[in-house]
């Protein structure tokens, strides 16, 4: 990442990035845990950093894009903190395009910590949540959709949303936004030519002017449609294993899971707690809770536990509403089903379904898996848990429910986020507003109005109309060291 051809935004550089040297710990740190951990620092005195604290033995080159080996030493006392590797990327061939120096040291907690607190004791600062992205975005070498496709990448929780992320950091959402911004700025120019030069210009033609800007919010539209999945790669899918005790839930958790996440035994009542595991199904990340029995319990302990499994059945986006095949659909059954899966009202997402779980069909005869009395238009997937059977069949129920298909690579090269998709919502507002305004014969003057809502809507989503608050507000949720 050391090039790019991104304009320059405008917009003032915050004060606090002016003439300093950032430094940060760029990788993830933890006792015994992890072989490299990286120092990373930018800004004009990195280089000078690095000479005071990094002795390179022999007559290896300080020069852009070398490696150098050596030894991090403490300057007072010219003793050795760590054997580390030295990596040099100059401006502006950098990811911020100022001089940027890493120091690769072994991982774990000391070593980085200690090098990082040499570097901070020669003048660096250390960097804010998000600051090299930040400085790559106001130098010009990341718009800003690209700066958060490396937020969202570093953030992946499946292949897939790792690919539309890198989407993202390549610039393919950006190439779109651009040319529609484009667009809507040539529809401005030719309005505002005929207020300047009336008279020496030919009359506008509307029904020009109503087609393109049909054509711009055909084109808002279809890149506004890839914002639900974009929010389901990035925040995965939560999902509620619900029902009486011992219908088999924590057996359906750890069967899908592949590992004892849950205690199962033949006790009624044994999950007293909501028990959580992470699965990535179709591409999608799944938060899975395995949720206590719901019946009429005396003990307070299962009370709360109880409670906490209907709060996890109505905040779920898709509910397992489980069943034990060889009892069937009892009474108990309908009683629960309509107190935690009807009348609940719209989830996050919209419409919650519900699909149903007809478990350990292994007991019984082939008669017993249609039990009479089932909610009508129920998705139903029979399964064997403690067998490991259904599975399949069940994460097939689950993408069909949420219709993942338009999630397939084919359907998908690129997604928006929360942020974009608010603009583009804006940008489309804006642009409606044009054509009731035209349709309406009001004066020139009204029409650009709407045309320059649109155009800083759009804008604001690449960066090149964006201001300080907002990028504080936007680089805040970055990781630091990124």
């Amino acid at each position: 990442m050391d090039g790019s051809n991104a304009a320059a935004p405008v917009v003032a550089l915050p004060s606090v990035t002016q003439g300093e040297t950032i430094a940060a710990i760029a990788t993830a740190i933890s006792p015994q845990q992890g072989s490299v951990g990286i120092v990373r620092l930018s800004g004009a005195t990195a280089v000078a950093i690095a000479r005071t604290l990094f002795r390179a033995p022999g007559k290896q080159p300080w020069e852009s894009h070398r490696i150098l080996y050596g030894q991090v030493v403490d300057p007072p006392t010219r003793q050795p903190v760590d054997e580390a590797l030295l990596l040099l990327m100059l401006a502006p061939r950098s990811y911020t395009r100022e001089d940027v120096v890493e120091f690769h040291c072994h991982g774990g907690l000391m070593a980085v910590q200690q090098v990082l607190q040499l570097c901070l004791g020669q003048g660096a600062r250390l960097a804010a949540a998000g600051e090299f992205t930040l400085r790559a975005f106001l130098n010009g070498r990341l718009d800003l959709t690209q700066a958060e496709g490396v937020a969202d990448l570093v953030a992946a929780q499946s292949t897939l949303a790792a690919k539309t992320a890198l989407a993202g950091v390549q610039g393919k959402l950006t190439q779109p936004i651009r040319q529609l911004r484009s667009r809507c700025l040539d529809i401005l120019a030719e309005v505002e030519a005929r207020i300047d030069f009336e008279d020496d210009l030919p009359p506008l033609e509307e029904a020009l002017v109503r087609q393109q800007v049909d054509q711009a919010l055909g084109e808002v539209d279809r890149i506004l449609a890839t914002a639900e999945s974009g929010e389901l790669l990035r925040t995965g899918l939560k999902v509620a294993i619900v029902g009486r005790p011992n219908v088999g839930k924590s057996s359906l958790l750890n069967a899908w899971s592949r590992c004892d996440r849950a205690i199962v035994t033949d006790l009624p009542g044994t999950t007293r707690d909501v028990v959580e595991s992470q699965l990535v199904v179709g591409g999608i990340p799944i938060q899975v809770l395995d949720t206590a029995g719901i019946r009429e319990a005396s003990d307070p302990v299962e009370q709360l536990g109880i409670a906490r499994s209907r709060q996890a059945a109505q905040g779920a986006d898709l509910v397992l509403f489980t069943v034990d095949a060889a009892a069937g659909w009892t009474r108990a059954d309908a009683r629960l089903y309509e107190s935690v899966c009807e009348g609940q009202g719209p989830t996050p997402r919209g419409y919650r379904p519900v699909i149903l779980v007809l478990n350990k069909v292994d007991l019984v005869s082939g008669e017993g898996l249609k039990p009479l009395g089932l909610p009508p238009g129920l998705p139903v997937v029979p399964t064997a848990a403690a067998q490991q059977r259904g599975i399949e069949a069940l994460e097939e129920a689950i993408l069909q429910a949420i219709h993942a298909d338009r999630l397939s690579p084919g359907n998908l090269e690129f997604t928006v986020n929360q942020r974009q998709a608010a603009a583009l919502v804006q940008a489309r507002t804006a642009l409606d507003q044009v054509q009731q305004t035209i349709a309406n014969q009001l004066p020139l003057d009204f029409w650009t109005i709407d045309l320059r809502t649109a155009i800083a809507a759009l804008g604001s989503i690449t960066g090149d109309e964006i201001t300080e608050s907002m990028l504080d507000e936007i680089f805040s949720r970055f990781c630091i060291g990124k």
